[in-house]
């Protein structure tokens, strides 16, 4: 049993810890709600972008036709990645005014089977994009992601010495009672406490993620200083590639290394996914989960063969997996649902805890119920 010192101690990290993190937690939480169902809201908002499927029987086009068409829609402009992990049904051409990622970028989506263009209007819309950006930076870029991670950090900080808090309580009330004949702050007290306990491992899981997500520059930026490294050493003091090769024979070589797998996205000679020499072509499972993990194929971009390949990291593969799960992209329409009702009860649960603690101040005088009573 902790002693009446060390619960003083507990209290004193959870109420700044949860203060001085509520707020943004709050505003992850309201952002992120629509961001669990972006994909329909897009189509809501856009109509969707009508392309072909795979019911048509018509074969998958020719990448470089793919390139072309890319390249047609947004002359001046070079390629960067190509892909479409989150299989919407067609590819995504990232490309901006260097290969490095410099200057104003644009995303044209050319369908899988006939390699034209889509609706160029049909792009992400102005409410999701400044969702997207707000959830993951707050328009701070690398400050404003690392900022967000340390208040994912408190988050969980807060939740641990909230257990710890809770602990003592409970031998005093049975799980979920609820006082409804007490004064309003005890009541809210008592529902604060039974969805913090309720909803701990969704909130443990979500700010883990989402703390492993703001560092995703840094982990990409490891793994290139360590395995890419490693892979690209034998073209050390060689010239970049400024004329790669085709596509096509790339992922086809890439295709036939691994062929019970399927195309992710591929980077382009001199992206930041890559090396100035290589295509990196990153194949995926085929199975919901490994769908989400990558193993990379180092293809020349001159000779178009194979020159290495091996499964990533576990740092990367953390963060792969983190991703979909922050945002509860594995299980379909269901997950998405349970993932929206919890982050609904986290709102709740984070506004609870800013009305105890404004009602403590109120009060100072208010007799402490329980060693949790004056904190978020």
């Amino acid at each position: 049993m902790l002693s009446s010192g060390a619960l003083r101690k507990w209290s004193f990290v959870h109420k700044w810890t949860s203060l001085i993190c509520t707020i943004f937690i709050l505003m992850l939480c309201l952002t992120g709600l629509p961001l669990i169902f972006e994909h329909e809201i897009e189509e809501l908002l856009t109509d969707g972008i009508p392309h072909t499927t795979a019911a048509s029987g018509l074969p998958m086009a020719n990448m470089d036709d793919v390139v072309a068409a890319a390249k047609a829609q947004a002359p001046g402009k070079a390629i960067m990645f190509i892909g479409d992990i989150t299989d919407d049904g067609f590819w995504y051409v990232n490309m901006a005014d260097t290969v490095a990622g410099a200057g104003t970028s644009v995303t044209p989506t050319v369908d899988y089977y006939t390699a034209k263009v889509l609706d160029p209007a049909a792009q992400r819309s102005a409410f999701m994009a400044f969702m997207l950006q707000l959830h993951t930076d707050m328009y701070a870029g690398l400050p404003g992601k690392l900022f967000l991670g340390l208040m994912a950090l408190l988050l969980l900080v807060a939740i641990v010495s909230g257990v710890v808090l809770y602990a003592p309580f409970m031998r005093r009330l049975r799980f979920g009672d609820i006082r409804r004949n007490r004064a309003t702050r005890l009541k809210w007290l008592d529902l604060h406490n039974l969805l913090g306990i309720v909803t701990i491992v969704w909130v443990v899981t979500v700010g883990a993620t989402g703390m492993i997500n703001t560092w995703a520059e840094l982990i990409v930026s490891a793994w290139r200083t360590d395995q890419m490294a490693e892979m690209v050493a034998p073209y050390a003091g060689q010239p970049p590639v400024t004329q790669p090769g085709s596509l096509e024979q790339a992922v086809r070589a890439a295709q036939t290394l691994e062929p019970n797998m399927q195309l992710g996205f591929v980077a382009f000679p001199g992206s930041v996914m890559s090396s100035p020499h290589h295509y990196a072509v990153f194949m995926r499972g085929t199975e919901p989960l490994t769908s989400r993990t990558l193993k990379p194929v180092l293809v020349d971009a001159q000779t178009l063969q194979v020159t290495d390949n091996r499964p990533l990291p576990w740092y990367m593969t953390a963060l792969l997996l983190s991703q979909p799960l922050h945002f509860g992209d594995y299980g379909g329409m269901p997950m998405k649902i349970l993932w929206a009702a919890l982050d609904i009860i986290t709102i709740i649960l984070l506004g609870s805890g800013l009305y105890l603690w404004l009602a403590r101040r109120r009060n100072p005088s208010a007799p402490e119920d329980q060693p949790t009573e004056s904190n978020p």
